[in-house]
């Protein structure tokens, strides 16, 4: 699967520990798709960890781009149990 990183999204992921295996499977198995608010060009791509207590990993990714760019990743409080 091709994708590109932003730095910040590069910076996320070594702060917060979130291995790259998790960004790679819900980019490419979202359990849940959602459109941005804002920018019509990003999505949000959602699916649970079971190896991290089945807690929500939120990618964002512009979609537009090719290869696709990965703007920022994190584990959604919000959406625990909702999926």
């Amino acid at each position: 699967m091709e994708y590109q990183l932003t730095q910040h999204a590069s910076d996320v992921l070594a702060k917060r520990k979130i291995p790259l295996e998790w960004l790679e499977r819900v980019i490419q198995n979202p359990e849940r798709v959602e459109s941005d608010k804002v920018d019509p060009e990003l999505e949000h791509r959602l699916a649970t960890v079971p190896e991290y207590g089945n807690r929500v990993l939120r990618v964002v990714v512009n979609r537009m781009t090719n290869p696709e760019k990965v703007i920022t990743v994190y584990l959604d409080r919000n959406m625990r149990d909702k999926l």
